[in-house]
């Protein structure tokens, strides 16, 4: 069945996304790309696409349940996980906890539990993590020197560093010269995961 000029431009656009992303936008995000300011016109329009079978859906609740009929990485290889909140890449701040939701291939997922976290701050550059990028995190309570962790610091706040045990401290070092090392004592640091991905949306 033919499309719209409308609806052509939003499956290329889903189509795009999902590629650079391996996941689908959400409503709210392809409404802000088009300057439509009613998700509902923009349902309507996916759910168009889905009845003209370009697009596929996931579960009914999901914020981001779209796929593109024959690209690859579909819903047979898509999990969902939480995204917990913020945390930051600087000095540690207090864990916020949104509780959403956002998909993944399944080849992303760590061994146990995976979990997803906003980034703040641009203390790790040199790994590639950014402001405003999202990491992907297995959870663990033990990580191996060199690894990059969430660590929850004096049980209030939270931070993603490089981990290093020395003695009776916990060197969480920075990925950036201009931010300082903290050091602070083995007790005072509980590892909440490792991380083992990033996203980032290009704009």
């Amino acid at each position: 069945m033919g499309l719209t000029p409308r609806q052509a431009e939003i499956l290329k656009y889903i189509t795009e996304y999902n590629e650079a992303q391996g996941y689908a936008p959400t409503l709210q995000e392809i409404g802000d790309r088009f300057g439509l300011s009613s998700v509902a016109t923009v349902h309507k329009h996916v759910g168009n696409l889905v009845e003209k079978g370009y697009l596929k859906r996931n579960r009914r609740n999901a914020s981001r349940d779209m796929a593109v009929v024959g690209q690859s990485d579909g819903f047979g290889a898509m999990a969902a996980i939480p995204l917990l909140g913020t945390v930051a890449a600087g000095m540690p701040i207090e864990a916020l906890e949104d509780r959403e939701e956002i998909n993944l291939p399944e080849e992303w997922l760590g061994k146990g539990r995976t979990f997803a976290l906003r980034v703040r701050g641009d203390s790790m550059i040199e790994e590639q993590i950014r402001d405003g990028d999202t990491v992907v995190v297995e959870a663990r309570e033990t990580a191996r020197n060199g690894e990059t962790v969430i660590a929850l610091v004096d049980g209030d706040s939270v931070t993603v560093k490089q981990y290093y045990r020395e003695g009776g401290q916990i060197r969480l070092q920075p990925a950036n010269p201009a931010v300082p090392v903290l050091t602070v004592a083995e007790e005072r640091v509980r590892v909440q995961g490792v991380v083992i991905g990033v996203l980032r949306r290009f704009n």
